[in-house]
């Protein structure tokens, strides 16, 4: 039962869509089950999740509520409500209560962030969704392919997707966190390279943090041996070569270079930007040197007060320098588009693309393709990237021009 979709893309009432609730009919019939047709998938934590005293209840991403004598909106006036907490089982987006239900109204309310994954979703279409179309659209009798394995055309979508995500799709994650004592900072799971570190103020403005060459962090520190070998023994240690444990794999020991870059950050109260007198006379020095231009003159990268950050891909983290102790964060960060799988977005304006991107790639690697064809349709896919990167760059006239009004502005001495 519930909304049944028509031939539009837009199947959700406003009330699904904005406030995540849906309300049917309950006739009381044996075996009766309830379809609702969000965009978003039902998911309950458990079998037994349908009841708020098991843990894995907080998992659902649903609440659902019946009523015997509903006669406005779900949360309207004259509507009450009990949350229904009897046995029932999630079957993709159709809940089957386990006893029948009496005459009245069953009704479901998403949770928030699960609604929010739905806002702004009709800009995307699924990776499962180009797949398919793909298949049915380029793949049959009297088409340019009259055969391909599906798992061909997942493997070129999500190469496509990937390549796209690098330098036109809008494939930039963000994530607002704190540093902590250690100054150091997990990497995303799903991070592939950095776009921008910024500290947020009390203000909500952000500063750029930018990343240094000034230390680094070894990915490899191997144990030497500090003692003479005996030159009458055939193998023999000689001094500073690696130290093998049992399985013949290098010894590591902890890297010198971050101990001495830490032991010159500890002190969460020195600022080596505001005071460098206070990290020592050799800091002294080197800040003199390379940052106040006393000598050699002012160097930009290192002219900047917001603080530094460093990759550690050893450990996979992110190193900042003490003066961000405990500042608020944010790390926007590029992302392949497919941690998730086929549940992976594509934007609409490059849908064509990558149904280019995929044509080309499934005929480029078939033996006996006609070279001519193989090159009209990388001119295709080309072409349609290139057009879904000018839709996708978002550059709106009026906002340009209220940029370039500046131009001819008078700078006084």
């Amino acid at each position: 039962m519930g909304n049944t979709p028509d031939g539009g893309l837009i199947h959700e009432t406003n009330s699904q869509y904005y406030s995540g609730q849906s309300i049917v009919p309950v006739t009381g019939v044996v075996g009766e089950t309830f379809f609702f047709d969000f965009n978003t998938v039902l998911e309950i934590g458990s079998a037994s999740a349908y009841d708020p005293a098991v843990p894995e209840y907080a998992l659902n991403n649903f609440k659902v509520y019946t009523s015997p004598t509903a006669i406005g909106p779900f949360v309207g006036v004259g509507s009450t409500w009990t949350e229904y907490i009897d046995p029932y089982t999630v079957e993709g987006n159709t809940i089957v209560p386990v006893a029948p239900l009496p005459v009245g109204w069953f009704g479901i309310q998403i949770k928030i962030p699960a609604l929010w994954n739905n806002y702004g979703g009709y800009q995307y279409v699924s990776l499962e969704d180009v797949v398919n179309n793909f298949m049915m659209m380029y793949i049959g009798k009297d088409k340019l392919i009259s055969q391909a394995a599906r798992g061909d055309v997942i493997f070129h979508a999500k190469r496509g997707l990937q390549e796209f995500s690098f330098d036109t799709l809008r494939s930039i994650k963000s994530q607002e966190v704190t540093v902590p004592d250690n100054l150091s900072i997990v990497i995303p799971q799903d991070y592939v390279n950095y776009v921008e570190f910024s500290w947020i103020d009390k203000a909500g403005v952000k500063h750029i943090i930018y990343p240094t060459d000034l230390t680094i962090n070894p990915y490899e520190t191997p144990l030497q041996d500090n003692t003479p070998g005996n030159l009458d023994e055939m193998f023999k240690n000689e001094i500073g070569v690696p130290i093998q444990d049992k399985w013949e794999e290098n010894l590591q020991g902890t890297s010198l270079t971050e101990e001495w870059w830490d032991d010159q950050h500890k002190d969460f109260t020195v600022d080596p930007i505001f005071d460098p007198q206070g990290l020592g006379e050799n800091w002294y020095r080197y800040w003199d040197i390379r940052l106040l231009g006393q000598r050699y003159g002012l160097i930009p990268e290192y002219a900047q007060r917001n603080g530094w950050f460093t990759v550690d891909d050893r450990k996979g983290k992110f190193g900042f320098s003490s003066v961000l102790h405990k500042k608020l964060i944010t790390i926007e960060y590029i992302t392949d588009g497919l941690a998730y799988d086929l549940d992976a977005k594509v934007p609409k304006m490059a849908e064509t693309a990558l149904y280019m991107h995929i044509l080309h790639g499934i005929l480029s690697t078939r033996i006996n393709t006609p070279e001519y064809v193989i090159q009209r349709f990388k001119k295709e896919r080309r072409a349609s990237l290139r057009n879904a990167k000018i839709r996708l760059s978002n550059i709106k006239l009026d906002e340009f021009v209220q940029v370039l009004r500046g131009k001819s502005k008078w700078i006084k001495y």
